[in-house]
Order: C-alpha cells, then sequence, then structure tokens
C-alpha cells in the first residue's frame, strides 16, 4: 500500500512540476525585462533605466534648445550635449550633460566649468527647458521667469552678455524677475523691487534705475 501511495505522489509531483514550466518560463521573461528596464541586467551595459532612456531623448532636446542661448551668453565659446556614457562605479547612465568648448576643441563634463560658467548653462537650460516645453504644450507659453542669484559669480563682460539675452526675452513680451543681491544691478535693471529690514518687519520699495520711490 506504501509503495502504491509513492507511486502516485510521484506521479502528481511529475505533472505538476510539467505544468509549472510554462509559468517558470514566463517568470524568467518578465524577469529580465523587469532587470533590463531597472538598469540592473547584465545585458543592460550603461545601467539605463527605463525612464532615463525615454528622458534622455527629452533632455537633447533641452540641450539643443539650451545651447542657442548658450553661444550667446558665452561668446560662442560653449555647446551643451547629452551623454549616455557609462556612469563609473555604481552609477547610472543616459542623464549625462557635457560641454564643448569650442576654444579647446574638448567634450567635457559641466562640473568642470567655473562657478560663472555653471551660471550661464544653468540659465541657458532653464530656457531651454522652457522652449521645450512650449513647443510640446501646443504653443502655450511660460511668460514668467524667475532667477534666483548667480549673478555675483560674473565679471562685467558676462554680466551684460547674460542680461542681453534676457532682455531679449522681454522684447518678447516675456516677464524676467531676478532676485539678487548685485548691486551692479540696481544701475541695469529698470524696474526693481527693494526688501528692506525694519524693526516692525520687512517692507517693500519700488525702485527705477537708482531712483527710489
Amino acid at each position: 500500500m506504501r509503495c502504491a501511495e509513492l507511486d502516485r505522489l510521484s506521479r502528481q509531483a511529475e505533472t505538476e512540476l510539467r505544468a509549472l514550466g510554462p509559468l517558470r518560463q514566463e517568470y524568467e521573461r518578465v524577469a529580465r525585462m523587469a532587470a533590463l528596464t531597472a538598469g540592473t541586467s547584465a545585458d543592460n551595459e550603461r545601467k539605463m533605466r527605463l525612464e532615463a532612456y525615454v528622458l534622455a531623448a527629452r533632455l537633447e532636446q533641452v540641450a539643443a534648445a539650451a545651447t542657442v542661448r548658450l553661444l550667446r551668453m558665452s561668446g560662442g565659446r560653449y555647446t551643451l550635449v547629452h551623454s549616455d556614457a557609462k556612469a563609473g562605479g555604481r552609477g547610472r547612465s543616459g542623464l549625462g550633460l557635457h560641454v564643448v568648448d569650442a576654444w579647446t576643441g574638448s567634450e567635457r563634463d559641466t562640473a568642470t566649468l567655473s562657478g560663472g560658467e555653471t551660471f550661464f548653462a544653468s540659465l541657458a537650460l532653464a530656457l531651454g527647458l522652457a522652449d521645450v516645453v512650449t513647443d510640446e504644450a501646443g504653443g502655450t507659453r511660460l511668460d514668467t521667469l524667475f532667477i534666483d542669484e548667480g549673478f555675483g559669480s560674473l565679471d562685467d563682460q558676462a554680466l551684460d552678455e547674460v542680461l542681453d539675452v534676457l532682455d531679449s526675452l522681454r522684447e518678447r513680451d516675456r516677464s524676467v524677475g531676478i532676485v539678487s543681491h548685485v548691486a551692479d544691478l540696481r544701475t541695469r535693471v529698470q524696474a526693481q523691487l527693494e526688501v528692506v529690514k525694519q524693526r516692525g518687519g520687512s517692507v517693500v520699495r519700488h525702485r527705477t534705475a537708482g531712483l527710489r520711490d
């Protein structure tokens, strides 16, 4: 009787194992796809997540739009390009940005830029992103832009170039707000709001190119 029961259990186990075969194959297929999209698979050489892969295409558009203004702000020196180069160590790849230096002909990481150059690049990217969003939104405009600090890292020539770019935005009926402690901007920006600390609390005063209301 025990031998018969063992035979029955063996046949049942074999049947259930055969039934699990297709399920195991489906699981392995899904697991491979999941690892690929998560960037953890050995087959994914760049360790790039699926969302990073999708965003990389958009980043290329933003970099191209940003370069139009970065070239102007940097006197034709810098161009921004997207990079999906493999990151070192455990880093993820796919959303890197490099800068091409026309003076040296070399391409390098944006982390090598100086403080003023980094401000140029950041501002250009913000403006490029606004352009891409406008195009994607069926022409819906982003009419107002606020820039918080960063001007203190610029010399007089660089400051003039940045303000020229911002003036070109205002000429297209966009409002540009600058938040800064740089004293030189008081003579270069016509309409100003000055925050003044007082014992009873801060107050806002309107200024116009050096004149106070």
